[in-house]
């Protein structure tokens, strides 16, 4: 995801241990020792170049899974991504951390460098199913001052929701100093409504919502209105300098990553 090398150690204070022999001195904690009268050593993260926040919406939206995608719901595969994505940074040594949400925050991992890291943000995505309603903006105002140290944000979703809400919401991340990644999931079905017969549609994330509809009548508009979503996305990322990626689940998941990593390295 990035060029540079790793530099040494940072200023982020980890957790105190207790001294033992060959300990160096000056890293003795020494107003703990006052306070105690015990020898403790200061161990701080170590710094990595990159601290990622991956950002995933496990909304009832995501999933959607169509006759086209093998089996594979946009929530599958945004797991899936999101799990290789942990791998690629921790490779790197930088840090990585997992947030989830809905209509809600559910749950934060802070980023961290480790190797072992990756086994806490894959049992956290394999436990993981989509369901309740998106609140995209409302989430993303709320994370803000969540994450306080600037990093990359890499945000998988299908980006459903009212989009000058959402651009103003992603407009917040950036004047937090936050370089952002959209990786947007789409069915194909979603991109071409392949619909010809009468079809019961019904909202997973509203489950009461269901019409039964001739998709003849409703195709031309859908596709319109498609169009203008996408226009309107692709304007305001492109305006708020965000690297906006478009997956569909037909796709695999590792050839998308290293078609928009080739992309990233080739513009930078």
């Amino acid at each position: 995801m990035h060029k540079s090398p790793h530099k040494g150690f940072s200023v982020e204070f980890k957790e105190h241990r207790q001294y033992v022999h060959g300990d160096e001195i000056r890293t003795i904690d020494w107003k703990l020792f006052a306070k105690t009268d015990r020898l403790y050593i200061r161990e701080y993260e170590e710094e990595t170049n990159l601290r990622c926040n991956i950002l995933l919406d496990k909304s009832g939206s995501m999933g959607y899974c169509g006759s086209r995608s093998g089996g594979v719901s946009k929530h599958d595969y945004a797991v899936r991504l999101a799990a290789c994505l942990g791998h690629l940074m921790l490779a790197q040594q930088d840090a990585v951390g997992l947030i989830h949400f809905d209509d809600a925050v559910r749950r934060i991992i802070p980023p961290r460098s480790k190797p072992t890291h990756l086994t806490a943000i894959v049992n956290e995505l394999s436990g993981l199913k989509a369901e309740h309603e998106t609140e995209l903006a409302s989430v993303f105002h709320q994370l803000v001052p969540k994450i306080p140290r600037r990093g990359l944000l890499v945000i998988i979703s299908d980006l459903f929701g009212n989009i000058d809400e959402l651009m103003k919401a992603l407009a917040h991340f950036r004047h937090a100093k936050h370089e952002i990644v959209i990786f947007q999931i789409w069915d194909p079905d979603e991109l071409d409504f392949p619909f010809r017969q009468w079809t019961q549609f019904q909202s997973l994330e509203q489950k009461s919502h269901r019409r039964l509809i001739d998709p003849a009548h409703l195709r031309k508009a859908y596709l319109k209105n498609l169009e203008t979503f996408r226009e309107a996305l692709t304007a305001g990322c492109h305006r708020n300098r965000i690297d906006l990626v478009p997956v569909v689940t037909d796709q695999p998941y590792a050839e998308a990553l290293a078609s928009y990593l080739a992309t990233r390295r080739r513009l930078r």
